[in-house]
């Protein structure tokens, strides 16, 4: 017995000096397993705000895609609804490394984006939207482009009341940690400086890379957590800057340490680890990271790689401890604090009549009519969303294993839809848009362009849904509403 409390009380000692949290100070989350986000996980982002952790990362293409769940579990099945699509020839096209912040009871997402298709790396530059309100998913509009020449991963560093952008830019044959002062966060006010640039061997695997800032505050100290290498390689690996001057624009202000914080680990299958987020558990006791990597040593930088997250601490002189990387596949305890079941489907809520919807009598048959019907808790009523990797999504009826489908491929307003056994069509896929602030959104399919539609605007019960022509009535917006 004895020897059982000698033991609890160094458990005890060395987690106070890590500075992490006790069983006794914090429930354990929601379990959950990595990756997070399977599909397009790279340079991935977490906010956790009112109840709900937000997801956003790089789509490779012209539209953010945003993840809601309340637990960090459901982050790996919820719906990704889109909340921005290019509307410029000048930001069109490959959308990279957005991310959330918060500012003045507005969102604003900062992300990268090219002028075109087949020659886009040369024309990335830095660009932000603003949210019309406090809801992360938008809407959203177009506020600014951030400086005039390359740059990649913006991200915000607020000090001492002032603002900064962080970002990574190419100087004297390297890619390098740049800063500039901002005067609200969405314009500049002053010239960016060059805090880092690539010095040891271990920024230098297959480029010499500095990328992916990310500020990191505690205890009144401010560090900054960045990528080094380049991305393609198994030796992506994450270094560490820590502000030991007053000035934040001078790169004398800013110490590096001189061995990477958080790199391969070849035991657990985890290569590549690299261009992070840091968020806090709900009830704010825990520090989290967020972050991309690869299970392969010859992957590559794209959408192979995977969303990943992990509890982290702090050593005994105020400095971070991001540990080692985690295999994939185990299921560990999620961020404390949580309370909220892990969604395992979704009921879609017509913002029009309140009802939800529904496959015809719960019929197994291709072909079977999809209604709305008064919301009953029903399996008829639940649809799982499963992301197919291409910023579209396929709804199976959790009673039936059917998905929802657009009859015969038509184009035409009024179109049935129903379902039908999965063909892996486009008629068949679906794009979730933001309509407008408080969740709604309307439902795309990708083959036709056409929304999800209550027939007529009925509110009667068995009244038909079908696809028309978006009119931005309350009859073609819908709720994604969890259940468990």
């Amino acid at each position: 017995m004895a020897r059982r409390l000698l033991t609890l009380l160094s458990a005890l000692l060395l987690a106070f000096a890590l500075g992490q949290p006790t069983s006794a100070s914090a429930a354990e989350g929601r379990p959950y397993t990595n990756p997070v986000k399977a599909q397009k996980g790279a340079d991935p982002w977490i906010s956790y705000h009112d109840g709900n952790y937000y997801l956003v990362s790089t789509s490779w293409t012209d539209v953010i895609t945003m993840r809601k769940s309340p637990t960090l579990a459901g982050l790996a099945t919820a719906p990704s609804v889109q909340v921005w699509q290019g509307d410029a020839a000048s930001r069109c096209c490959n959308i990279w490394a957005p991310e959330l912040h918060y500012s003045g009871g507005r969102w604003y997402l900062y992300y990268v984006a090219g002028q075109n298709i087949t020659d886009y790396n040369p024309t990335q530059r830095v660009h932000v939207l603003q949210s019309a309100g406090s809801d992360p998913m938008g809407p959203y509009t177009y506020r600014n482009q951030l400086g005039g020449t390359w740059m990649l991963d913006p991200s915000v560093l607020t000090l001492n009341g002032s603002l900064y952008l962080l970002g990574s830019a190419s100087g004297g044959g390297t890619q390098n940690l740049v800063i500039a002062p901002m005067s609200n966060p969405y314009t500049l006010s002053g010239s960016f400086s060059t805090i880092s640039s690539p010095t040891y061997d271990w920024e230098k695997s297959g480029g010499t890379v500095n990328e992916g800032a990310e500020a990191l505050q505690r205890g009144g100290k401010t560090f900054i957590i960045y990528s080094a290498s380049g991305c393609w390689t198994p030796d992506y690996t994450l270094g560490q800057l820590t502000l030991t001057g007053s000035n934040p624009l001078s790169a004398s202000s800013w110490t590096k340490k001189p061995t990477p914080v958080f790199q391969r680990n070849d035991g657990a299958g985890v290569y590549g680890p690299g261009h992070n987020g840091f968020f806090n558990s709900p009830d704010g006791t825990e520090s989290w990271i967020v972050y991309h990597a690869n299970d392969s040593a010859s992957d590559g930088c794209d959408n192979g790689r995977t969303a990943r997250a992990q509890k982290f601490g702090w050593n005994s002189d105020g400095t971070p401890n991001l540990g080692t990387p985690v295999a994939l596949g185990s299921t560990r305890a999620g961020p404390s604090g949580e309370t909220a079941a892990t969604p395992t489907a979704y009921t879609l809520v017509s913002r029009a009549t309140g009802k939800c919807l529904d496959v015809s009598g719960a019929s197994t048959a291709d072909g079977a009519n999809v209604q709305q019907w008064t919301c009953d808790g029903s399996t008829r009523q639940r649809w799982r969303v499963e992301d197919r990797g291409d910023d579209t999504s396929r709804l199976v009826n959790a009673a039936t294993g059917k998905v929802l489908d657009t009859a015969d491929c038509s184009a035409a307003d009024g179109a049935d839809l129903r379902q039908w056994s999965w063909l892996d069509n486009t008629c068949q896929r679906f794009r979730f848009v933001t309509t407008e602030a408080g969740g709604w959104v309307r439902i795309v399919n990708q083959a036709t362009g056409k929304v999800a539609d209550v027939a007529n605007c009925s509110a009667a019960d068995g009244a038909d849904v079908r696809q028309w022509t978006w009119l931005n009535n309350t009859c073609q917006q819908w709720k994604l509403t969890p259940v468990s």
